[in-house]
C-alpha cells in the first residue's frame, strides 16, 4: 500500500510540473447601446464575435492564480433605427422614419483586440472541469470601421470615420467547464464628438453579453 501511495503521489507532481490553461477563445455576444436619446431603438440581432489566443501566465506554486495577455480579432454590429448618410459636408445622423425606403442601419466594426485578464480559477493538471473567474481589460483597434443602409432600391455601405478608432472596456469571464458567461462594459465613447444626433453629441457606448468558450 505504501509504494502504491508514493507512485501516486510521484506522479501527481510530475503532472505538476508546469501545467498551462485556456490558450485560446472564441466567443459570441449581443451588444446594447447604452446612453442612447430616447427615439432611438435597436433593432434586428446586433452581434458580437470575438476569438484569438492568450498567453497563461501562473503566479503562483497551484497555478490556479494568474495573468492572460492576449491578441485576438472582434467584429461587432450594432442595428438601430439611426439613418447615417454620406455627404460631401461629413456624416450625418438621422431618424429612419417609415416611407423613406429604408429597412435596415447600422455601424460595423472589425478590430485587432488586446485582452488583458487576471485570472483564477479551481483548476488542476489532471481536471479538465473547473470554475473560473476572469476579470480584466480589453483594448481594440478598428481597421474597419463603416455604417450601412439596406433600402429597397439595395445596400450602401461606406467608411465611417466617426468610429472611435481605439475603443477599450472592462472585461468579467465566468462560469464552469464548456459555458462561460462573458461581459464587455465599455469605458470609451463608441463615436467622437463630430457624431451629432438632433442638435445632440450621440455620445453612445456599448455593453456586451454572451458566451465564451476557452479551450487548450
Amino acid at each position: 500500500m505504501q509504494k502504491i501511495c508514493s507512485q501516486e503521489v510521484e506522479t501527481q507532481e510530475a503532472f505538476d510540473d508546469k501545467y498551462l490553461e485556456d490558450q485560446f477563445y472564441i466567443g459570441l455576444g449581443y451588444n446594447f447601446l447604452l446612453n442612447k436619446p430616447e427615439t432611438v431603438i435597436q433593432r434586428n440581432l446586433s452581434y458580437n464575435l470575438q476569438l484569438g489566443m492568450i498567453k497563461d501566465i501562473p503566479l503562483n506554486k497551484k497555478r490556479n492564480f494568474g495573468l492572460g495577455i492576449g491578441l485576438g480579432y472582434g467584429t461587432n454590429s450594432y442595428y438601430t433605427n439611426i439613418l447615417v448618410n454620406e455627404t460631401n459636408n461629413g456624416i450625418t445622423y438621422d431618424l429612419l422614419v417609415d416611407g423613406d425606403g429604408v429597412n435596415r442601419s447600422k455601424f460595423e466594426t472589425h478590430g485587432v483586440e488586446f485582452p488583458f485578464e487576471i485570472r483564477w480559477r479551481t483548476s488542476n493538471p489532471i481536471t479538465y472541469k473547473f470554475w473560473r473567474v476572469y476579470a480584466g481589460i480589453k483594448t481594440e483597434y478598428l481597421f474597419s470601421r463603416r455604417s450601412k443602409q439596406v433600402s429597397d432600391a439595395g445596400s450602401e455601405t461606406f467608411s465611417n470615420p466617426n468610429i472611435e478608432q481605439w475603443q477599450y472596456g472592462l472585461t468579467l469571464s465566468f462560469g464552469y467547464n464548456t459555458w462561460n458567461l462573458h461581459l464587455y462594459w465599455a469605458l470609451s465613447d463608441f463615436l467622437d464628438e463630430n457624431a451629432v444626433f438632433n442638435n445632440t453629441p450621440l455620445d453612445i457606448s456599448p455593453i456586451r453579453i454572451g458566451i465564451i468558450f476557452y479551450v487548450l
